[in-house]
C-alpha cells in the first residue's frame, strides 16, 4: 500500500519514518471464503476483514480461466449445444470467461459468464468465428455450470479473420522508407530511483497492479522553486458497457481495472515496435494468483519527442523572426484485456501542459449478425457482428496546485445580449462559478459553451492578482448511455458524469469502489459524495470521466486501428508569463533573425 499522504508530508518536512503496510486480498478457492489482510511490513498482521458476496468478489484470477475450460468441457449440456452447431470437440472452441456483473438471482455465487468462438486450429484468430446463441453461467467455487442459455443454433461464420495471413492482408507494401529517430547526446531526462526529471518537470513513477502506471508528486520548477501541481494521478477505473439487450449478452459490461486488475495485464514493450527512438524502460513487479512476485519486463516506456511548433512570430514592425519548437516527455504503458489492447500515454510539455491520451486497438468482440442484433451492432464481415459499446475511463487526480488548499471553478463562455452595454451585439465574455460542495461538483461537459474546470489555489495570487490554477479541458464526448434503472448504471455511476470532485480522504481510491467484481450498486463515488462535504479551499481530488462510444466500422476489422481519447490539464494563471521564453532557438539549418 502507498503510505498515507500525511505520513509522507511528515517525512519530507521532519524526516519522521513512514510506516509501510501491504494489503492482500485472499481467496480460498475451495470454499469461496475471502478476506482483506493488512500486514505491517515489520512482520505483524495489522487487520483482517472478511469479504462477503454482499460487498462484491475478489477480482477475477488468471488461473480461473483454465478452471472454466475444465468445468465447461465436462458439462454434457454444453457439449450437446456445441454438437448442434457442428462442433464435436469442445477443445476446438476458445472460451471467454467474462466477469458476470450483478443481477437478481446470482445468489452471492462467485460467477463468470462464458461465451465461445470456434478455433479449429491453434493459430486461428478466433474472433471471426463466434459460436452464438449460447452462454454458460459457471460457479467457480462449486465448479459447475449453474445455467446454460441456448437460444438456438446459428451458423458459425467461416471467413478467415487471420490478419497476419497474406491471403487476408495481401502482400506487404514496399513503399515505406526507414524513419530513424536519434538523440546523439542521449535523452534530456534523468531517472534516479523512480524520480524522473525532465526540463522543469519532476515526477515520481509508481506502478500498481490494479491501476498500472501511477504518477506521484508531479511538480514544475519555476524561478528556482519546485511548485506542486498533482500529488497523484492514475487511471483509477475503466468500464466497457455493451449495448446488445438480447438474452446472450445483456450482461456484457467489463470493469477492466477493478475486475481484471489492469496493471497485471501490462505488455512487455519492444524497441522499434511499441516505442521508437532513444527509449528508457522500467520493469514492474506484480503478484501472481498465489502472491508470488512476477517481473513484467519493460512495462513502462519513457522517451521524449518533438511536438511541433511551441511558439512563433514574424513581426512586421521590427523585423524579428522567432520560432521555438515544442517537445514533450512521454511516459506510457500498454495492456491487453482479452480481445482489446489499450495504451496509456502521459505527456508533459515544456509550457507546463499535462495530457493523457488513451489508445484503444485490438479486435472487436463479435457475435453472429442477424435481424435481431442489427439495431445494436455493426456487420463488420459477412455474418459477423460487432455490438455497439463504450470505453469509459475515469482518471483520479489528487490535485495540489501550488499546495494542498485548492478550489474548483467552472468556467465557460457567455453571450452578451444586445443592449445599452452592447449596442452592436458583438460582445461576449466568460463566466465562472465556484463549485463549493460535492453535490454541486457533479458536472457534465458542455462543448458548445467551451466549459472547463479550473483548479485554483485560493490562498495564493500571481503577479496580476489572480489565483494560480490549472484548467481541466475535457473532450466532452458521451458518458454512460445505459438506462438509469440498469444494473450497470448502478455499478458504474461514476461514468454518468464528466466531473466529480471530492474532499480528500484516505481510502477513497476507486470510482466504482474497492471490490468491483459482482459489486452492488452505489459503491465508489456515490458513496464518497453522500456526505456532500465542503470543497471551498480544501485538499481536493478531481475525478474525470472520458472515453469513446464505439459503433464499429468495416475498417475496424479484422484488427482495429488505434482510436484515441483523453483530456488536457493546462496552466491558467499558474505562471506569471509564458514559461518557455528561455527555450533556445532550433539548431541545425534553422536560424533566428532579428531581436
Amino acid at each position: 500500500m502507498e503510505p498515507p499522504k500525511a505520513a509522507v508530508a511528515r517525512y519530507e518536512t521532519d524526516g519522521v519514518p513512514v510506516p509501510r503496510t501491504a494489503r492482500a486480498l485472499l481467496l480460498d478457492t475451495a470454499t469461496g471464503d475471502a478476506e482483506e489482510v493488512l500486514v505491517d511490513l515489520t512482520g505483524s498482521i495489522a487487520a483482517r476483514t472478511p469479504v462477503t458476496g454482499e460487498h462484491g468478489q475478489v477480482p477475477v484470477l488468471a488461473g480461473e480461466h483454465d478452471l472454466v475450460r475444465e468445468i465447461v468441457a465436462a458439462d454434457e449440456e454444453w457439449c450437446a449445444a456445441l454438437r448442434k452447431r457442428g462442433i464435436d470437440d469442445p477443445a476446438h472452441v476458445y472460451l471467454a470467461a467474462l466477469s458476470a456483473g450483478r443481477f437478481d438471482g446470482d445468489g452471492g455465487r462467485r460467477l463468470v459468464r462464458v461465451l465461445a468462438h470456434h478455433r479449429p486450429e491453434p493459430s486461428t484468430m478466433v474472433w471471426a468465428h463466434p459460436v452464438d446463441g449460447l452462454v454458460a453461467y459457471v460457479d467457480l467455487i462449486a465448479r459447475e455450470v449453474v445455467d446454460l442459455v441456448d437460444t438456438g443454433a446459428v451458423p458459425v461464420p467461416r471467413e478467415s479473420g487471420d490478419y497476419d495471413d497474406p491471403a487476408v492482408s495481401g502482400p506487404a507494401r514496399t513503399s515505406q522508407r526507414p524513419i530513424e529517430i536519434t538523440q546523439p547526446e542521449g535523452p534530456s531526462f534523468t531517472l534516479d530511483d523512480g524520480l524522473l526529471t525532465w526540463e522543469n518537470w519532476q515526477v515520481r513513477l509508481g506502478f500498481d497492479m490494479r491501476e498500472g502506471l501511477v504518477l506521484h508528486q508531479l511538480g514544475f520548477t519555476d524561478s528556482g522553486r519546485l511548485r506542486p501541481v498533482v500529488y497523484r494521478a492514475s487511471v483509477a477505473e475503466m468500464v466497457v458497457p455493451y449495448g446488445d439487450p438480447g438474452p446472450i449478452r445483456f450482461w456484457q459490461n467489463y470493469f477492466d481495472t477493478g475486475e481484471y486488475q489492469l496493471g497485471k495485464l501490462s505488455n512487455s514493450l519492444e524497441l522499434g515496435c511499441d516505442c521508437l527512438g532513444d527509449i528508457t524502460y522500467v520493469d514492474a513487479i506484480v503478484a501472481d494468483d498465489e502472491g508470488r512476485p512476477v517481473t513484467l519486463a519493460n512495462a513502462i516506456c519513457i522517451h521524449e519527442e518533438d511536438a511541433g511548433i511551441l511558439w512563433k512570430h514574424t513581426d512586421p514592425a521590427n523585423g524579428s523572426r522567432q520560432t521555438r519548437r515544442q517537445r514533450r516527455l512521454v511516459v506510457s504503458f500498454f495492456v491487453t484485456v482479452g480481445n482489446y489492447d489499450y495504451g496509456f500515454y502521459w505527456y508533459l510539455y515544456l509550457d507546463g501542459t499535462i495530457e493523457l491520451e488513451c489508445k484503444a486497438t485490438g479486435i472487436v468482440f463479435t457475435a453472429a449478425y442477424d435481424e435481431r442484433i442489427a439495431p445494436y451492432a455493426s456487420q463488420v464481415s459477412p455474418g459477423v457482428a460487432a455490438p455497439y459499446h463504450q470505453h469509459l475511463f475515469n482518471v483520479r487526480l489528487d490535485m495540489a496546485v501550488d499546495g494542498d488548499v485548492n478550489a474548483v471553478e467552472e468556467v465557460e463562455v457567455s453571450r452578451v445580449p444586445m443592449g445599452p452595454s452592447n449596442p452592436h451585439g458583438n460582445a461576449f465574455t466568460r463566466s465562472a462559478r465556484r463549485l463549493t460542495s460535492e453535490s454541486a461538483a457533479q458536472r457534465m461537459a458542455a462543448p458548445e459553451r467551451g466549459r472547463e474546470w479550473h483548479i485554483v489555489n485560493p490562498s495564493r495570487r500571481n503577479r496580476i492578482g489572480e489565483h494560480p490554477g490549472y484548467a481541466l479541458v475535457p473532450e466532452g464526448l458521451p458518458v454512460l448511455l445505459a438506462d438509469e434503472g440498469s444494473s450497470i448504471h448502478g455499478r458504474a455511476t461514476f461514468a454518468t458524469k464528466h466531473l466529480w470532485v471530492t474532499r480528500y480522504a484516505e481510502g477513497e481510491r476507486y470510482p466504482a469502489g474497492e471490490l468491483v467484481n459482482q459489486s452492488p450498486p452505489g459503491q465508489g463515488l456515490p458513496a464518497y459524495t453522500s456526505g456532500d462535504r465542503d470543497l471551498d479551499g480544501a485538499d481536493l481530488v478531481v475525478w474525470h470521466t472520458f472515453g469513446l462510444t464505439h459503433f464499429p466500422r468495416a475498417e475496424d476489422w479484422p484488427v482495429m486501428p488505434v482510436d484515441r481519447c483523453g483530456f488536457t490539464l493546462k496552466p491558467s494563471g499558474f505562471f506569471d508569463r509564458n514559461p518557455t521564453l528561455d527555450v533556445p532557438a532550433p539548431g541545425g539549418h534553422c536560424h533566428a533573425h532579428g531581436g
